[in-house]
């Protein structure tokens, strides 16, 4: 099954935007795997992704980062459930 993950930061008003729509998108797809986790925490990932968040991983690559598409996302999503 396929896995989502939504890289953010607190207090970031793009993150949240890219929540809602994340979330909204996979309310059809009930059968994705779905993290959500915060730079700030991962030293890793805050130095690799902190001018890029949010970041939107599909099965390990990156989907988007900064403005979350919904139907590019969809897309996305159904060609991962596809290859599953």
């Amino acid at each position: 099954m396929p896995t989502v993950t939504l890289l953010t930061k607190p207090g970031c008003h793009l993150c949240d935007d890219a929540r809602s729509i994340v979330r909204s998108v996979l309310d059809a797809h009930p059968d994705v795997v779905f993290e959500e986790r915060d730079i700030l925490q991962d030293d890793a990932l805050r130095e690799e992704y902190a001018e890029d968040i949010p970041v939107v991983i599909v099965d390990g690559r990156v989907h988007s980062t900064w403005r979350v598409d919904a139907e590019r996302f969809e897309r996305a999503l159904a060609a991962a459930e596809a290859r599953a």
